[in-house]
This record gives C-alpha cells, structure tokens and sequence, in this order.
C-alpha cells in the first residue's frame, strides 16, 4: 500500500500536539495490549507512540483476509484485544456473540467520525464498532492500452484484450463482478444466479493474464496488463506511481467496504482497547494512518485537511453519483459451501 500518498501530492500539514511528542516510554510496562489487523494496514509508528503514551506493551500481528481472522479469534486460542475486520465479518461476530460492546463514552474522538458512516446496517446501533477506513472495488486501467471509454464491467469480458486481464484472487470479489455484470446482487443467495455467475468466470478466463492479489500493483505500475480488477486504496498506489493509470466504478454497481475497529470477547484488558481506539481516531493519528495507507478515512477533520484533487478523485473519496447499484456485501454464512464449490470450480477450469 501507498506510504506517504499525501505528502508525495503537495499536502504539508502542521498539527499541534502531535503524538510523537507524548511522555513515556514505550514497551516498559507490564500491561500488554494485543491488536490483529491486516497486512500494511496501519502507520506502525503510531504503536510505538500509544505504547509511550500509556506505559503498554503493544503485541501486533497481521492477517491476510477476514476468514483467516475469524478462524483464530473463533478458537479462542488468541487473546486479542482489538481487531479490524470488515462490514460482513463484523456482522457475523455479532450474531455469533464474538465482539463486547463499546463505551462510547471512553470514545471522545468518535465524534470526529463523519455521521455517513454511522448507523450501517453491519453495525446499526453502532454498539460493536468504530469506523477505521472505507473504499470500494472498481477497474484501473492503462489509457495507453485501452482507448475507448471504461464504464462497465463488460470491457473484463472483451476479447480485444486477452491475457491483458487480471482478476482478484478473492472468492468473494470476483464472484460479485460476475453477479453485477449480469444485473444480479452481489449478495445473491439464489442458485440460479451464482450458477450464472460461475459460467461468466468460466467464459473469462481464456482471457485472463491471472488471478493475482498484491502482484497486481507492480503488473499494472509495469505496465505489464491493460486492466484490473482492485481495491480503490490500492488504485491510489498506482496512479500515483504511473500516470497512465486511471480507476473507474462501474456503472452496474460494485462494493462500497468499511473496515471497523472491534474488541473481541477474548480480550482481557477492554479499558485499555477503547483508549487504543479513542487513540486512533484522535486526528494526528488518523491523519498518520491515512497518509500511510491510501485507503479513504471517515474521519471528518482529516477529509477536510486533503486536497481537492484527492478528494474529488473515485478512488479515493467517490461521490454519492457514482455509488449508485453499489452494495455493501453481507454475511452469507448459509449459502458459503454453494459459494466455495462455485469458487473450486472456477478455478479448476
């Protein structure tokens, strides 16, 4: 992901009380609080700063997709105190009773968080978690290579472009491109439709250069493929490092995700996971976080620090316009087994 996305476009911002300056020392205490979250998903220095601001050991790991995380913390063998799944994931830690409620009293800087992402349906009492990032999944694609007009997910399908394709290696997402091609939800639990689906997958991947996960980012900055299918944060990324890049949304509709801080009922020290959360919306953190990342924050003061040219651009913070068919996707625990045969074969082909 992109380090330092806003200072390589010209934004130099001052900020009065910056964490680096907090008083402590860093992994001295006894306190120990554990945090799980996804791979370059956070500005690690600011673990270094709460760890000196609060006199606690910070113990940090990585994970690579929802599923992974789910597993671990469903077996309990991992204490983790805070984790940072997305909106389907945390719908079902909820319904499974996984996640305690927080206090958003211990929570000041929650007021900083934009209303637009309160009150989702994932979280709809906003009882469980506290918005970290959003974006969504659309196609980049290299205007030198691909002349014409990219609205839809029909150019995927164009034979002009074969082996010049390449599609997430995720289950989910390209499941979805499939069903939004042809009109359906991304959510469908219908047979019908997912079978549909799988017989375009099939159809396509004569034409696919790979189903890829972060190599994307080097093919399409190489310019070594004319398309992709990618998260908008990692669309960020590239454009920035090759001009010739563009990203659009679909107008069939795509995924609009969010990414949410949570605690697990396997925490032991909750206090202190609701200080770390305050922490890291308090908006020298955010803003850290964001400019490390790439991703779109929901955070109010940091949206309004960004320039006009990042925030008007679709990878980055989209307008209502071109959200429009998109969805959020949903737990779809009781039809999955239908969406892993699907998967298995489509890749077996």
């Amino acid at each position: 992901m992109k380090k330092n996305i806003f200072k390589q476009m010209g934004v130099v911002v001052l900020l009065a009380g910056m964490v680096l300056g907090l008083a402590g020392c860093g992994g001295s205490g006894q306190e120990k609080l554990y945090v799980y979250n996804w791979g370059d998903y956070i500005d690690e220095s600011v673990l270094e700063d709460f760890e000196k601001a609060n006199n606690v050991d910070v113990i940090y790991e990585q994970f690579a997709t929802n599923e992974e995380m789910y597993v671990k913390i469903k077996a309990g063998t991992a204490k983790y105190d805070v984790a940072i799944p997305s909106d389907y994931m945390i719908s079902k830690m909820i319904t499974e009773d996984m996640l305690h409620t927080i206090d958003m009293n211990a929570i000041p800087n929650y007021a900083k968080i934009d209303d637009r992402f309160k009150n989702l349906a994932f979280d709809a009492k906003n009882q469980y978690s506290v918005p970290y990032m959003w974006g969504t999944v659309g196609i980049i694609y290299n205007k030198t290579m691909v002349k014409e007009a990219v609205d839809s997910w029909d150019v995927l399908w164009d034979e002009k472009y074969t082996k010049q394709i390449l599609m997430l290696d995720s289950q989910r997402d390209s499941i979805a491109v499939a069903l939004k091609k042809l009109g359906y939800s991304l959510n469908s639990r219908d047979e019908k439709e997912l079978a549909e689906a799988k017989e375009l997958l099939i159809q396509q991947k004569p034409l696919l250069m790979a189903y890829v996960g972060d190599e994307v980012k080097d093919k399409m900055i190489g310019n070594e493929a004319a398309m992709a299918v990618v998260w908008s944060g990692d669309a960020v990324f590239m454009k920035g490092e090759n001009p010739d890049l563009e990203y659009v949304i679909p107008k069939e509709g795509s995924n609009i995700w969010y990414d949410a801080m949570v605690i697990p009922k396997t925490s032991q020290n909750k206090a202190m996971a609701q200080k770390f959360i305050d922490f890291m919306c308090s908006t020298d953190v955010a803003f850290k976080n964001a400019d490390y990342i790439g991703y779109s924050t929901p955070h109010k003061e940091v949206i309004e620090m960004l320039p006009a040219e990042l925030t008007s651009d679709p990878a980055y913070y989209p307008a209502d316009g071109q959200l429009e068919n998109s969805e959020v996707f949903e737990d779809l625990s009781e039809v999955l087994p239908i969406y892993d045969r699907i998967w298995t074969e489509i890749k077996s082909q």
